[in-house]
């Protein structure tokens, strides 16, 4: 067990390359430094680290992290908001966690409990380059960010040719993925409501993807919170004859009744959610049957921490996980670590295109792929490290607390 020690810097880093993404790295007086990140308001979360939550870190034990996250998120003054407060406590935690693994020198997954499997099953987020976090723009519903030029653009392959994506995949071990045709057609009445028309087109790539390849590929549906309860249901009954993996976020997240009757009305599982944090908010959505499908995103819903608190208590339900990625490379490397720790995790997402354009520009290793699982990623904490081309670039904007 490393001696102790006391946090004597807090950086939080920022790129205009990826406006919704902010960095956190502790330091250590022993030398030793741990890494975390979370996305959307960077300028809010970084105020937040350095003028609320610096002059409480600096100087402490590094170890003491349940002590931390209590503190913090006292600070924070929520239990429940995945807002700025939460996202800031999330990568505070993933940092401290990486940096109490890299004391030890031990992988994460080891001072999380252990391997309880050798590698954890993936599915494909059908998402292109830059569609989502790295983009300062808000997304449209339905919108594609073409670079028809790249080899990934898997929003647009589903959009277009969804069977010859699958075939893709396949080639790759890879034997489950996600895709939101829907997402295209809510602009038209905010939710509330979706034509006969528009379910047919939307059902069209489900219908694709059986043709082709049959029932070899696993396919969720993605309903980002978009729909009101009676749309969610009758889009959820069109795809219901091509058995969809899960149907994810059916409905907003603000009202978990009408999540639990969407649950009572369809066959399939309902996957949520990554727009919640914290284990009180889980509670209440176990103990009203309103889940088949644990999902949650590391990096928003109160870090390593909660993460593990919350799929123990869903273990305690009989219920899975599947750890949510779509933020950036270190969420990837923490959310691969749970999964191979926690028992209950099925599914770990994440996005090929990213895994090979955008990640590899920051990090310099992702866990190793193997016919469609992630390894256990090698060396201590999370077991990867910003490469120094991305922390010499001269964009990039650094911010420091330190005593």
């Amino acid at each position: 067990m490393a001696e102790s020690s006391r946090i004597t810097q807090i950086e939080t880093l920022t790129h205009p390359k990826y406006p919704k993404i902010v960095w956190v790295n502790l330091t250590s007086d022993d030398g030793f430094t741990g890494h975390g990140e979370t996305s959307f308001g960077p300028e809010a979360v970084e105020a937040f680290i350095h003028n609320d939550v610096a002059p409480y870190l600096l100087g402490k034990n590094p170890d003491r992290l349940d002590r931390h996250w209590r503190e913090i998120n006292r600070r924070g003054l929520t239990n429940r908001s995945r807002g700025v407060e939460m996202r800031a406590l999330s990568a505070l935690d993933m940092a401290l966690w990486d940096l109490f693994a890299r004391r030890n020198h031990l992988p994460l997954y080891q001072v999380l409990g252990g391997l309880t499997r050798e590698k954890i099953r993936v599915y494909n987020t059908c998402a292109g380059y830059s569609y989502g976090v790295n983009r300062s723009g808000p997304i449209a519903p339905g919108s594609v960010d073409h670079r028809p030029e790249q080899p990934y653009e898997d929003q647009h392959a589903f959009m277009t040719d969804a069977g010859k994506l699958a075939e893709d995949l396949l080639t790759e071990g890879i034997t489950a993925m996600k895709i939101w045709p829907f997402d295209q057609f809510v602009g038209k009445t905010n939710g509330q409501y979706i034509s006969l028309e528009d379910i047919d087109e939307g059902v069209e790539p489900f219908r694709k993807i059986r043709a082709a390849v049959g029932d070899q590929m696993d396919v969720a549906l993605e309903m980002h919170s978009m729909w009101n309860l009676p749309s969610a249901i009758r889009i959820a009954k069109a795809v219901e004859p091509y058995q969809p993996m899960w149907y994810e976020d059916p409905v907003k997240m603000d009202n978990i009744d009408a999540l639990a009757d969407f649950r009572k009305q369809v066959r399939e599982p309902v996957t949520a959610s990554e727009m919640i944090a914290t284990r009180w908010h889980f509670r209440e959505m176990f103990e009203r049957k309103a889940m088949d499908i644990c999902m949650f995103d590391i990096s928003w819903v109160g870090g390593i921490s909660e993460a593990k608190r919350i799929a123990s208590m869903a273990e305690a339900y009989n219920l899975p996980t599947a750890p949510h990625d779509c933020v950036g490379p270190m969420t990837l490397m923490f959310s691969i670590h749970l999964s191979l720790n926690m028992p209950n995790t099925f599914l770990q997402e994440t996005v090929r295109a990213y895994n090979r354009l955008w990640y590899p520009d920051i990090v310099d290793r992702l866990a190793p792929m193997e016919n469609g699982h992630f390894l256990p990623p090698e060396g201590d904490g999370i077991g990867t490290n910003f490469k120094s081309t991305f922390l010499e670039d001269d964009a990039l904007i650094r911010e420091i607390s330190a005593l």
